[in-house]
């Protein structure tokens, strides 16, 4: 068996959301490709104490502020790497590149520098979902007041929705959809339908979103352009994994209102069932924008909720 040689990958990000990117120089291995800056993990390091170090002898930077995120395998001809995606969001220093043929700031929706390095296409895919994930509940509050509500977030920069109505009856779930999916693009954001497949094709939704059960029932990732799943266990969010899904959901981590009674995971917990995925995990459960900067220091992709989505937090 190839060993597995642990990278530590920067995804160094500007306020406005853009990324860094480095081209390989000559006489290394895929001269000309792009990719996150990094480097390999040294015995005795942790990978965050490798990124650390890379960027420092790469960009002259210190680190601030650096936050686990995703950990991706790749097998390369020259190499089997495991790769620690880390998102930088603070640092001190001006960039300054040693080992790159040119750098270039980059947007995850126009992406113009090619080619990347294999191993960074779902990379990419992942960056371009937002930090914050809302979801209906229109069944509670009323369809007219959820679609009012909807167009609000849209247009405060609102950008994922998920349609999750199991309290509406068919004809009704099937209209608040299609409304709901139309207010998405006239905002350029991306709806995805909770559990029904059938209404997601046929109302032209972005994506599907599945409930835990759904999930582990299945041995092949529907063929939406969106797919993502609730979770709650590590066993489920593994099995995400291996279907390809883009994104899975993780709670509840605080008590919530709809759970009365029910604990929540904590953060500690929720680090150890997330960490290490191939793909992104937001927190939900009691969950809030507030709640951010935690989410993230905890792996998380960032969060999702339903009350708080609407501005109905207590």
């Amino acid at each position: 068996m190839r060993k597995i040689t642990a990278v530590a990958a920067a995804v160094i990000l500007r306020p406005d959301g853009a990324f860094l990117l480095g081209r390989r120089a000559p006489h290394t291995f895929y001269p000309g490709y792009w990719e996150f800056p990094g480097g390999k993990v040294e015995a005795g390091e942790t990978p965050r104490d490798a990124l650390v170090r890379e960027l420092h002898e790469e960009l002259e930077i210190a680190v601030l502020r650096a936050t686990p995120w995703i950990v991706r395998e790749h097998v390369y001809e020259h190499a089997h790497v495991r790769l620690h995606f880390f998102r930088v969001t603070a640092w001190r220093g001006d960039i300054k590149d040693h080992v790159h043929a040119a750098l270039s700031w980059q947007r995850a929706d126009a992406v113009d520098v090619a080619p990347m390095l294999p191993a960074n296409a779902p990379v990419l895919a992942a960056l371009r979902l937002p930090d914050f994930y809302a979801v209906t509940h229109a069944g509670e509050i009323g369809v007219a007041t959820q679609l009012a509500a909807l167009a609000r977030a849209l247009d405060n920069g609102l950008r994922l929705v998920q349609l999750r109505e199991p309290a509406l009856v068919p004809p009704q779930r099937g209209d608040f959809v299609r409304s709901a999916l139309a207010l998405c693009r006239t905002r350029g954001a991306r709806g995805l339908v909770n559990g029904d497949a059938n209404l997601a094709r046929d109302a032209g939704a972005d994506g599907l979103h599945l409930a835990a059960m759904q999930l582990m029932n299945l041995d092949a990732r529907p063929d939406f352009p969106l797919v993502a799943a609730s979770c709650h266990t590590r066993a489920e969010l593994e099995h995400a994994a291996r279907l390809g899904l883009d994104f899975a959901v993780l709670g509840p981590v605080k008590a919530t209102a709809s759970h009365p009674g029910q604990p929540g995971l904590g953060w500690p917990a929720f680090q150890e069932l997330a960490g290490n995925l191939p793909l992104p995990v937001y927190a939900l459960g009691g969950m809030a924008r507030g709640d951010l900067e935690a989410a993230q220091a905890s792996g998380a992709h960032g969060v999702a909720a339903i009350r708080a989505a609407w501005g109905q937090d207590s």
